[in-house]
């Protein structure tokens, strides 16, 4: 079997004069540029992660045993204490991370510290220390809501 392929035949009057454009179609001068592709990100940090997480887990937005797994110890206690007195939650607006930074004091181990806005012009202190476990999983082992400022 041969297959075969065929033109269709133009229809009479369906044709254009040359040089003549229709404004309402695109031309190949006038296509959109193409979106610049941008390079892959690397994975958030794991400091990012966990602000994120503590976040929404202290704001309310989130309960507690959502992030169960990825405490350690006694924070689970600490973040349990915390959560029940909702210490970013302010007048139902949702906290933002502003600023985070961390401390290595050795291999594996990282004290973070973020500045956590709650409304306008106000700003609340959150901390806490991760670990790498055995398993290479980061679990959180202290947790810390610094009050507001009078």
């Amino acid at each position: 079997m041969q297959k075969v392929m065929t033109r269709p035949r133009s229809r009479p009057g369906t044709t254009r004069p040359p040089g003549r454009t229709d404004p309402r179609r695109p031309t190949a001068a006038r296509t959109a540029p193409r979106p610049l592709r941008t390079p892959p990100q690397p994975p958030p940090h794991p400091t990012e992660l966990f602000a994120e997480r503590l976040l929404l887990v202290l704001s309310g937005q989130k309960p507690v045993h959502w992030a169960a797994r990825h405490i350690a110890h006694t924070a689970f206690d600490d973040l349990t204490r915390l959560a029940e007195l909702a210490p970013l939650t302010v007048n139902g607006r949702r906290p933002t991370v502003h600023r985070i930074g961390h401390y290595e004091p050795r291999p594996g181990v990282y004290e973070v510290f973020a500045r956590i806005g709650t409304g306008p012009a106000a700003l609340r202190a959150l901390a806490f220390r991760l670990h790498l476990g055995a398993d290479q999983r980061w679990r959180c082992t202290a947790v810390e809501v610094g009050s507001p400022a009078p």
